[in-house]
């Protein structure tokens, strides 16, 4: 019996949410005492044998360039197949969009029990309990599966990356990869920017900017900080901002360590998708505002005036 981690790339490169994956399914493989191991689909330019580092001993790498482009049904055939081989009993993913949509197919195909969205290690006892968050973050579950095989999909931020040192066997895994019944016609995709499900600090606006002619003050103090950059859903609706950096219930769901929300009123909508956040810091001219109910820190007063003089501090602390 071995736990068997997704390890998720993009463009031959290993995300980052991976990393937290593969530390917290090599923690369960020690607590049940048997290996971590991982399966990653497509070519891939990282080198493989360095996240033995995180604690996975052994990687499959099923090295076909028809999964370079996601498509989950061929994802799901593929690793129900390895999973068989490898006689996996504990199967951890990353919950971001590749993992939602592979969790539950490979789920149902294997009859396996699921938990999706995972917040910390399970308890093992006389049941398998698993910890995750219910009703947009306000309260929290525990899940036990009874299921022979067990799917575990990890929020992101929700694991540290531990580091434990070493080296991960790299072998090749041979498997029929079936074409995709949907061609992919054209991919447009975002450069140049830190993205956001994966961004330790987020800088974000609301309707209290105005106007998208002051987005150059949030990018400012973003670029100070080395942050995202992200928006309320009434933003992206007025295309002030594209839709790929709206945050909140209808849109990306984050956790950075520090979310820093400019003029954003904070209706429970946004909340939801943001409140996994490690620090919020609100900045509104409206004391009122539902966000500061939520927030760690918070600032009542112009944003105009504030965030110019926020972005001069950091610059100075950091020197640039």
């Amino acid at each position: 019996m071995s736990v068997l981690i997704f390890i998720d790339q993009s463009d031959g490169q290993i995300r980052k949410a991976s990393h937290e994956a593969i530390s917290y399914g090599a923690k369960i493989a020690e607590m049940l005492n048997t290996t971590a191991e991982g399966i990653v689909l497509g070519t891939v330019t990282d080198s493989l044998q360095d996240l033995g580092k995180y604690g996975v001993k052994k990687i499959h790498h099923v090295d076909n360039a028809l999964l370079n482009h996601f498509d989950a049904q061929v994802v799901t055939q593929v690793l129900a197949s390895a999973i068989t081989a490898v006689g996996a009993k504990v199967v951890i993913f990353s919950n971001n969009v590749d993992g939602k949509a592979i969790a539950p197919r490979l789920s149902a195909r294997l009859k396996a029990g699921l938990v999706a969205g995972a917040i910390a290690l399970p308890e093992i006892g006389a049941d398998f309990v698993v910890k995750k968050n219910v009703f947009s973050g306000k309260a929290f579950a525990n899940v036990a599966i009874n299921t022979g095989i067990k799917i575990i999909s990890l929020n992101i931020n929700s694991y540290p990356v531990t580091e434990v040192g070493g080296s991960a066997e790299v072998v090749l895994f041979d498997t029929t990869v079936n074409e995709a019944k949907v061609k992919v016609g054209a991919v447009n995709k975002v450069t140049g920017e830190v993205p956001l499900t994966e961004a330790e600090l987020v800088v974000s606006g609301g309707r209290g900017l105005k106007g998208p002619e002051n987005w150059g003050m949030l990018e400012d103090l973003a670029k100070a900080l080395g942050a995202a950059t992200a928006c309320s859903r009434p933003v992206a609706d007025a295309h002030w901002r594209p839709h790929h950096e709206h945050v909140g219930q209808t849109g990306f769901a984050i956790a950075p360590n520090l979310y820093v929300a400019l003029g954003i009123s904070g209706a429970i909508q946004h909340l939801a998708g943001v409140n996994r956040s490690k620090v919020i810091v609100v900045i509104n001219k409206d004391p009122e505002a539902p966000f500061f109910k939520a927030a760690d820190y918070g600032i009542v007063g112009d944003v105009f005036e504030i965030v110019p003089k926020i972005t001069a501090a950091v610059k100075k602390l950091k020197g640039i």
